[in-house]
């Protein structure tokens, strides 16, 4: 039996963020025990489809703590340990071990694992999803020695392991079920910007297929799609969502709709237990809406808040949704929320790397996309937003104002 004031169930970044915050805050000497299903200590997502992926990240480099840290804040973390039943009444998790763990406070922080294509030949051992370290290793091992590589999906994930198998001369497919590439969130002007960037970097671009069949006896050697088309590969990467990891909770009293439902303290209906990051469904009081938020900063951001309410800073998640990408030799930054936008404001080229989108609903700003512009665009935008800034579209599309001076 082990017995800590603190449980974070769930090894991932909302765990190393919020250990990192509770030790600022005095953390008692083994008040906090980290379990989690991983091998691997809490570790920054971001590099599995970039820095790490691409070979330029090491293990070492992106883990949040470094192994003694845990050591010398006497902080407990069970790797490898698969929690089986929860009993939230007697405040106690069990392992499939046979372990039990009673805690006083427990943060949910189970992330999501990814949705699987459902066609025949999805088993096949070259058919990689892309999650954990893990997958980012076998991911990176394979592409060693493949030649040709398929990649499914056309949101940030597909993007940006095309760009890096891409880059590594592998000649790279991204097939997307949409009518361009991250529709969900980006304009036309956006997705078409883009796709011809991806295609003058040698990626090959299908769009409105669905993949069929994975053709392969031992290894996948070819994607069938919709259209009757036929594309050969040597491994194939599908990014095509996620779900949260609930299901271990499904018999606990927990409200769990799109994830486990917290209020805006990032508590759960059941006291003394809070979820944080990909698991959670949180109230957005900025957009006055339920969100669950698959990306870094939202993991990092809710790690450290739910760390603040349970050492007595009880103050509710108010926080602009955040999110960044490296793609070939581009880096964007997206704030905020662009649906329900009435309209969009571009400025700079957007048939250039030099340009940035302003979501308007109305006259409030209510999200903004910036790559490789003034510091003051990305600097500014936030704060508008959060402050729910009315801004003027006239003075924000004539650029030759300072962007300071569109209120």
């Amino acid at each position: 039996m082990c017995s800590s004031k603190y449980i974070i169930l769930g090894g991932g970044m909302v765990a190393g963020y919020a250990a990192k915050e509770l030790a600022k805050r005095g953390l008692g000497s083994g008040e906090l025990t980290i379990i989690s299903a991983d091998d691997a200590l809490p570790y920054e997502r971001p590099p599995l489809s970039k820095g790490f992926l691409s070979g330029k990240d090491k293990e070492v480099d992106i883990l949040i703590n470094a192994r003694e840290w845990y050591a010398q804040q006497n902080i407990g973390v069970k790797l490898r340990t698969l929690i089986r039943d929860v009993d939230l009444k007697r405040r106690d998790l069990r392992a499939s071990s046979g372990e039990s763990f009673e805690f006083e406070y427990l943060l949910i922080a189970t992330g999501a694992h990814a949705r699987k294509l459902d066609c025949p030949g999805n088993d096949l051992p070259n058919v990689f999803y892309l999650r954990s370290l893990g997958d980012s290793r076998n991911i990176r091992d394979n592409a060693a020695t493949a030649k040709r590589a398929a990649v499914v999906g056309g949101g940030f994930i597909g993007m940006e392991v095309a760009s890096v198998l891409a880059q590594k001369n592998i000649e790279t497919t991204l097939i997307i079920r949409e009518d361009r590439v991250w529709s969900r969130v980006f304009t036309p002007t956006m997705s078409s910007f883009f796709e011809h960037y991806y295609a003058s970097r040698g990626v090959r671009l299908l769009k409105e297929e669905n993949v069929v069949r994975l053709e392969g006896k031992e290894r996948v050697n070819a994607v069938v799609l919709s259209s009757g088309k036929q594309i050969a590969c040597d491994m194939v990467i599908a990014g095509v969502g996620a779900a949260p990891v609930t299901e271990v909770f499904a018999k606990t009293g927990l409200e769990i709709e799109n994830g486990i439902v917290v209020n805006e303290y990032l508590e759960t209906n059941q006291a003394g237990v809070f979820a944080a990051g990909d698991v959670a469904s949180y109230l957005d009081k900025l957009f006055n809406k339920r969100r669950r938020v698959e990306h870094w900063d939202n993991a990092v951001s809710q790690g450290q808040h739910w760390a603040a309410v349970v050492r007595g800073d009880r103050q509710p998640f108010v926080h602009v949704p955040y999110f960044f990408s490296d793609v070939f030799d581009l880096s964007y930054e997206l704030r905020g929320d662009p649906q329900g936008a009435t309209e969009t404001v571009v400025r700079g080229d957007a048939n250039s790397p030099s340009f940035s989108v302003w979501w308007l609903n109305g006259d409030r700003l209510v999200a903004a996309f910036t790559m490789n512009r003034p510091d003051e665009e990305r600097e500014l935008a936030p704060g508008w937003i959060q402050s729910k800034q009315h801004v003027s579209r006239e003075r924000l599309t004539d650029q030759s104002r300072p962007l300071k001076e569109v209120k």
